[in-house]
């Protein structure tokens, strides 16, 4: 008997006639003799609309009484998912982050989890039945309700199944698996059959939205096997697992694109030691993720640094910089929204030469101009004008061999 862990995203779950769906699946599981915890996001746009709700009650929204609101989406879900499940004859039961023991640190909206407990779903486990678990959230070690942030639902599941020491961990979305390209822009894009989870990491870390990059690094770090399913159909779905020496390891694997992202740069910033750091060091106290970081040649004992963040952060990053670039007597700072990043990654990189310079051809060859460069052993990553990141990630796409024959 397997144990495997379900999570169903928001579209899966958008309707009574999908719930049904849902349902309908996680029985049939059951029914041939596995053991099934099922994770589940908020209906639809039920978030969205909870956040709109807020925003016309208030314009005053602390951070804990948000997290109060937002979890209530996925409760409604996994109530809904069990009542479903009664209806097939499936006994379940639910439960919330807390009940089930998601421990997680003091920060809301963005709480990262600490601890796994999993002692209820243990013991229901054991009674036969069906976990339904609400994704996205977790108690604080100060006992107080916290989610996780975006691709929380994913993080919860991986978790799970991680603590619960489950078989595989199944991610069910509205596409059949990880694609070597957004099929949405590259229309020649294919569907892989297998990926390891380092290349899933730089994939999901460079802009692919199909799992949220903690899930993929709790999954790494605790060897959990993920299944990248949609839940419309039967069909596999892409595995996401460790290092496998049977697998054949493409030069790239994938190209990706990320457009919501926006450049910042401080100019003429003196070229002494300890102002980078004190920069830096206040952005991530602000919980601001910062990608690329460029610092120009000193000249006449000043420099240019930029550095690139997500667009939702701008706001707060400006402060930041602008309360940094005064105090450290630079002339200024500026704000770029329109830029995009298109990056290739392959575990065949580390091995294969040439990579980039095949990678700066073509975008040259195609008239796009690379602003901002930054690689790791498995990808190489490039800031382009916003207007010409679909037309880089198609070349990309073509130039490496990936079109779908």
């Amino acid at each position: 008997m397997a144990l495997i862990v379900q999570k169903f995203g928001g579209t899966s779950v958008a309707d009574p006639e999908r719930i049904r769906a849902v349902a309908e699946h996680v029985a049939f599981t059951k029914r041939h003799g596995n053991d099934v915890v099922v994770v589940v996001s908020a209906m639809g746009k039920s978030t969205d609309n909870l956040i709109k709700l807020a925003n016309d009650v208030s314009s005053t929204q602390p951070a804990r009484e948000m997290d109060m609101l937002l979890t209530t989406g996925e409760r409604i879900s996994m109530a809904l998912v069990c009542m479903a499940l009664a209806d097939l004859g499936i006994e379940a039961v639910s439960f919330t982050g807390s009940q089930v023991g998601i421990i997680t640190d003091t920060v809301h909206t963005k709480a990262k989890i600490l601890e796994v407990k999993g002692d209820r779903a243990r013991e229901a486990l054991a009674q036969g039945k069906v976990c339904v678990v609400a994704g996205f959230q977790g108690v604080s070690t100060e006992r107080e309700i916290t989610t996780l942030g975006r691709g929380g639902s994913d993080t919860t599941a991986v978790a799970l199944a991680a603590a619960l020491n489950a078989d595989s961990c199944e991610i069910y979305t509205d596409v059949t698996g990880v694609f070597s390209a957004d099929p949405r822009i590259v229309p020649q894009a294919r569907k892989l059959q297998h990926i390891n989870f380092d290349e899933m990491l730089e994939m999901a870390g460079a802009g692919s939205k199909v799992l949220a990059l903690r899930s993929v690094e709790f999954a790494r770090n605790h060897n959990v096997p993920i299944q990248v399913r949609s839940s419309f159909t039967w069909e596999p779905g892409t595995w996401v697992v460790q290092e496998d020496p049977s697998m054949e390891q493409a030069i790239v694997s994938g190209v990706t694109h990320e457009t919501a992202e926006a450049k910042v740069t401080i100019s003429r910033v003196p070229d002494e030691p300890g102002v980078a750091a004190r920069l830096f060091r206040r952005l991530a106290d602000s919980e601001i993720n910062v990608d690329m970081i460029v610092q120009n040649v000193s000249t006449d004992g000043h420099t240019d640094i930029s550095f690139t963040v997500p667009e939702v952060d701008l706001t707060r990053t400006l402060q930041v910089a602008e309360e940094i670039a005064t105090s450290v007597g630079a002339s200024g700072v500026a704000a770029d929204p329109d830029i995009a990043r298109v990056s290739i990654v392959g575990a065949g990189m580390r091995t294969n030469p040439g990579v980039a310079a095949t990678m700066f051809e073509v975008l040259a060859n195609e008239g796009v101009n690379i602003e901002m460069i930054s690689t790791s052993t498995i990808r190489t990553s490039c800031v382009v004008r916003a207007g010409d990141v679909e037309r880089a990630a198609q070349a990309l796409h073509s130039a490496f061999g990936l079109d779908a024959s």
